[in-house]
């Protein structure tokens, strides 16, 4: 037998999963990270050491819950946050808490005004050199402020295009790509993490790129819609489109593969995840009474309410883009009759209406028909929301066997990093499986598109006139 771990860093948690070769989980631990620090507007941060520290609590889980032997365990694929920043001392330890995508500081150049920091890296550069101790990482893991070379998938050559970005290149890890080593664990890192000794650490991408990665190819009319605390819609492709309209051009798993991400909906599941709490512990009661789970509780009572949440409508816009601070979450048509329960689905249809927006948007530009999409996270354990997804999009939405599929992404790269495969196809063939498809209902499609064009679309272009009016009020 041979065993993969694939080590999946969110926002909200931290989750290792020991998968055999046939891409069947059969151990895992999670951890959940502690909330950020948010001292003033514009500034959030991982408190302490907590992508180190969840890291290492989510591998002694899995390490204990495995039933094999240590020793038939072959590679370990790192994949953590997105968009991030970790500054480190010399010897390889924080200079201060690694900031989060949601710090606007990431929007700008890096500044140097921390004499204690040595280097400048992602979260993967920082939890690989814990693991390994090398100063290493992968390039397609660099989105945001970092002089990269797209086409050589390397650190830019051209010294005035390179000075552009301030971090000197002696600051700077060097690079591999995806599949390739980034060292192997220390004894060390062993006794902190139960991992074993010697391990070999491969190398990933961005987030996002492995989940598409573990959900398989995107070709051939696919999508994939990621529903995470970031939520966004991707496409594959070969070619850099540095100048698109409707997409963003970033490095797939695949060295040298590119995937196309539409705009996206910032704290997307976290909107979600919000309503939930409103609702409080009163559902959780009663879904308990029912021997059901607060989610199914809710979408069976969600699936009651008809297509449009009874006029109901939602601006899933809870935090702002650097670009539009002035953009705020909203809820248009309360009336007497209007519950909780309404608001758990008007949010659900924000989500699958603004998604479908962006995604038509992204592949009328790149000249593609759809034919599927793929729905990856949480949100999509719900037949609600993926009936919900396939109504308003119009094509059957589909969830693979592990939705979770960026723990599985991360243990194809450390498939092929481990040559228990011999190429990134043959390991997503034997390791990536379709699990259900949810076909549009004609009737609600017609409906929901004539509420996008005729209605939804439209909201936003009267609420920001009042939020950027409202904005100067409640900066601070």
């Amino acid at each position: 037998m041979e065993y993969l771990i694939g080590v999946d860093g969110g926002t909200q948690s931290t989750k290792v999963l020991i998968f055999d070769k046939t891409g069947r989980v059969v151990a895992q631990g999670i951890e959940p990270l502690k909330p950020l620090l948010l001292p003033k507007e514009g500034v959030a941060q991982h408190p302490g050491d907590d992508l180190w520290d969840t890291l290492v609590a989510a591998c002694k889980k899995a390490m204990a819950e495995f039933p094999g032997k240590v020793s038939e365990i072959v590679g370990l694929g790192l994949c953590t946050i997105r968009c991030c920043r970790a500054l480190l001392k010399s010897d390889l330890s924080l200079a201060q808490p690694v900031l989060s995508w949601m710090d606007l500081r990431l929007a700008r150049p890096y500044e140097h005004d921390d004499p204690n920091v040595a280097y400048v890296t992602t979260t993967t550069g920082y939890i690989g050199a814990k693991l390994t101790g090398n100063k290493l990482d992968t390039c397609a893991n660099l989105l945001g402020e970092w002089p990269i070379d797209y086409a050589t998938w390397d650190w830019l050559e051209d010294k005035e295009l390179f000075n552009r970005h301030k971090i000197p290149r002696e600051m700077l890890f060097d690079l591999v790509k995806p599949g390739q080593p980034l060292g192997k664990v220390t004894k060390w890192a062993a006794e902190a993490t139960s991992l074993p000794e010697g391990l070999p650490v491969v190398a990933t991408a961005s987030d996002k790129a492995v989940e598409a990665l573990g959900c398989g190819p995107l070709g051939d009319g696919t999508a994939l819609l990621s529903l995470g605390t970031y939520i966004c819609s991707m496409v594959e492709g070969s070619d850099f489109r540095p100048d698109s309209a409707a997409l963003f051009t970033n490095m797939a798993s695949q060295p040298f593969r590119f995937l196309y991400e539409s705009c996206g909906i910032r704290r997307g599941m976290s909107t979600v995840s919000w309503v939930r709490e409103i609702m409080g512990r009163d559902a959780d009661l009663k879904a308990q009474g029912m021997g059901l789970t607060t989610d199914n509780y809710l979408n069976r009572l969600a699936a009651e309410i008809p297509p449009g949440s009874d006029g109901l409508l939602t601006v899933p816009e809870w935090l702002a883009p650097p670009s539009a601070l002035h953009k705020k979450g909203v809820m248009l048509g309360f009336t007497g009759r209007t519950t909780p329960v309404h608001m758990y689905r008007s949010v659900m249809e924000a989500i699958a209406m603004t998604m479908g927006g962006h995604l038509r948007a992204m592949v009328k530009e790149l000249d593609v028909k759809l034919e599927r999409v793929i729905v990856s996270g949480g949100g999509s354990n719900g037949d609600l929301f993926m009936g919900i997804i396939a109504d308003v999009m119009g094509i059957p939405a589909v969830r693979t066997e592990i939705n979770g599929a960026v723990g599985l992404g991360s243990a194809i790269c450390a498939a092929v990093g481990s040559s228990v495969y011999d190429s990134f196809g043959q390991a997503m063939a034997a390791m990536v499986r379709a699990k259900d498809t949810f076909k549009p209902n004609t009737r609600n499609h017609a409906f929901y598109t004539e509420l996008y064009e005729g209605v939804y679309s439209q909201i936003t272009q009267y609420t920001d006139v009042i939020l950027k009016k409202a904005y100067p009020f409640f900066t601070h």
